[in-house]
């Protein structure tokens, strides 16, 4: 087996496989801000797979997301509604909002992928792989499609944001699946 392996196992369950530095990481991410710019993915098995390349022009972010159940916007004027304070269902996963505030802070930046990195009870934690698509090094190779597709995020392009939209399948009875 390859150190990629090993490295996805380890993040299976990685309170069990690595508790203490699991702790410390969760301690440390809370004191910072909601959207960080961080040198390296701290899951390159699962950024590599996702097309994350240690070359310039490409950056990772780490975005954190509240947890929880979103309800419904504040009334400014008028009468409360009969079912106001309820909890609301988003359409949009966590990650798919991760996403897109990353974007919103990083408006040069195309957004390629994202994946799960933490929770605790109260916050998601995702790490968001952007790339430059006006560097020379992405606008010539293998990633100069991006530079066309700058607003993928807020189009719902993304892989979280079509799981979301229900577009996972294709052909001959999926237009009547249930999600």
């Amino acid at each position: 087996m390859g150190m990629y392996k090993y490295i996805r196992d380890a993040w299976k369950k990685p309170k069990e496989t690595m508790p203490e530095l699991y702790r410390e990481r969760l301690i440390a991410w809370r004191k910072q801000d909601s959207t960080v710019r961080i040198d390296r993915p701290t899951r390159i098995d699962r950024a590599r797979s996702l097309g994350y390349k240690a070359k310039p022009g490409f950056i990772v972010v780490r975005q954190r997301v509240p947890r929880g159940g979103h309800t419904r916007p504040m009334i400014k004027k008028g009468r409360r509604p009969k079912r106001y304070g309820q909890r609301l269902d988003l359409d949009k996963s966590y990650q798919v909002i991760a996403q897109e505030r990353a974007q919103r802070k990083y408006v040069n930046m195309v957004l390629l992928n994202s994946y799960w990195v933490a929770q605790d009870g109260k916050h998601y934690w995702y790490e968001v792989i952007m790339v430059d698509p006006d560097h020379p090094q992405i606008a010539k190779g293998k990633m100069a499609w991006t530079g066309n597709n700058r607003d993928r995020a807020f189009k719902g392009k993304t892989s979280a944001a079509r799981k979301s939209r229900g577009m996972r399948g294709k052909g001959k009875g999926f237009e009547k699946r249930q999600s």
